[in-house]
């Protein structure tokens, strides 16, 4: 990648025009999609969208200033003119990049990943429990062209789908974009870390007599601040003792059961903790279905048999669900398991969708049938689930099997699933 610092303390950073993308998706790793999905997700004329993918992949998307807060590029139109995009993003606040810096400093593997140009989907995870949001969602790109469109136009979408590309081999470009440079975020980990290892022990709190607290009716105090998140979930007792358990107990099942539950509670308690989440209902979870999420934390081989059991997939059928499960949860599994007819609005929705996805002499011959679309004469395939998204599919040993996330654009969820078929 050509880039080079438009100043001495790396908080602004430009890349040279890349070239082309005829025949390939945007987005290659799950971070790049993720991007994509919060663009593809917000803009409101899907034709403005096309038209940016066409710019894109034409090259017409000049050298790439990155800032926190700010991407700019000048974009040419078909007829060469020339028009200035920026697309805004939030910054972190001091607070947040203090909780994503003492995160990262207790796991060392997260700043490796970095070091490699890698963002791993645990190093996202574990910033979303600190209440740390890296990866943009619906809305947050905002847009800016002196074209005068006031929602994403071809030139702001195409700016977002070639800074994807920039996404993919450097993740310090979405840090950058939330605020903190390469070189400051490595220096804020060092010093954080060593501050972190001359931190004294945390003070017992101070408890309150019940009889003296009871007594005091309406006039105590108020309640204290929230707690802290824990770094990580807690570890429950261990279950083995020398005691024989009573008949109908199977120790292993409710050990990891116990470890389940402890760690969907720090997920809970992260997402109180953070507050504005809106409340919604939440649909009971058949037993099949929630084999497989359970089946996602990796059990031992005895649980692991008696999840294959309960879900009615048998331990293949239940390998391929955790698979699915781990690209996108329920919408996911139901993907897998859901083979729909689509028709009316939805056919016509999909079929513009895969006529634009490609240039003409680019575009591979599909072969369709109900929500499936097959490449001919290769292992791949794309679904379309009921919500409108392209999920990529690969086909190994016999077997259709998830290849990724999800994406709007067919073409980037197509390239996911060619890139597993060629590893």
């Amino acid at each position: 990648m050509n880039a080079y610092d438009g100043d001495d303390t790396g908080m602004e950073r430009t890349f040279a025009a890349l070239p082309p993308a005829r025949g390939r998706g945007f987005a290659q790793t799950w971070w790049g999609q993720a991007w994509l999905t919060a663009l593809e997700g917000t803009a409101l004329d899907t034709e403005q969208l096309k038209a940016g993918r066409r710019l894109a992949r034409a090259g017409s998307v000049g050298a790439v200033t990155v800032r926190p807060g700010r991407i700019t590029a000048v974009v040419q139109d078909r007829d060469r003119t020339a028009h200035r995009a920026d697309v805004l993003l939030p910054e972190l606040s001091g607070e947040q990049w203090d909780r994503f810096l003492a995160m990262a400093v207790e796991r060392a593997g997260h700043v490796a990943a970095l070091l490699d140009r890698e963002m791993p989907t645990h190093l996202v995870e574990d910033a979303e429990l600190a209440g740390v949001e890296l990866l943009p969602g619906l809305g947050d790109l905002e847009p800016e062209c002196d074209c005068g469109t006031w929602d994403h136009c071809g030139h702001t979408a195409a700016l977002c789908y070639q800074l994807a590309r920039l996404l993919d081999q450097d993740p310090f470009v979405l840090l950058l974009l939330r605020g903190r440079g390469e070189r400051a975020l490595l220096e804020a980990l060092r010093t954080h870390g060593e501050a972190s290892a001359g931190r004294p022990a945390a003070r017992s709190a101070e408890g309150v007599d019940a009889a003296e607290a009871y007594a005091a009716g309406d006039i105590l105090p108020s309640l204290p601040g929230l707690p802290a998140l824990p770094a990580e979930p807690g570890v429950p007792p261990s279950l083995d003792t020398e005691t024989v358990p009573a008949a109908g107990i199977d120790t292993p099942a409710l050990e990891f059961l116990a470890s389940r539950t402890a760690a969907r509670a720090h997920l809970l308690l992260a997402e109180a903790l953070r507050g504005g989440r809106e409340e919604h209902a939440v649909e009971e979870p058949s037993v099949a279905r929630d084999a497989v999420r359970l089946a996602v934390g990796e059990p031992g081989r005895a649980v692991a048999d008696r999840l294959a059991e309960g879900s009615g997939r048998g331990r293949e059928g239940l390998a391929l669900a955790v698979r699915a499960w781990r690209h996108g949860g329920p919408a996911a599994l139901a993907v897998l398991d859901e083979e729909w007819t689509v028709r009316g609005e939805s056919l016509a929705r999909a079929r513009a969708a895969l006529e634009s996805a490609w240039d003409a002499d680019e575009r591979p011959a599909l072969r369709s049938r109900a929500n499936r679309w097959t490449v001919v004469d290769a292992p791949v395939q794309l679904r379309l689930s009921r919500d409108g998204r392209w999920w990529p599919y690969r086909k190994e040993r016999g077997l259709w099997v998830p290849a990724g996330s999800p994406a709007q654009d067919p073409a980037t969820a197509l390239a996911s699933a060619e890139r597993g078929s060629q590893e």
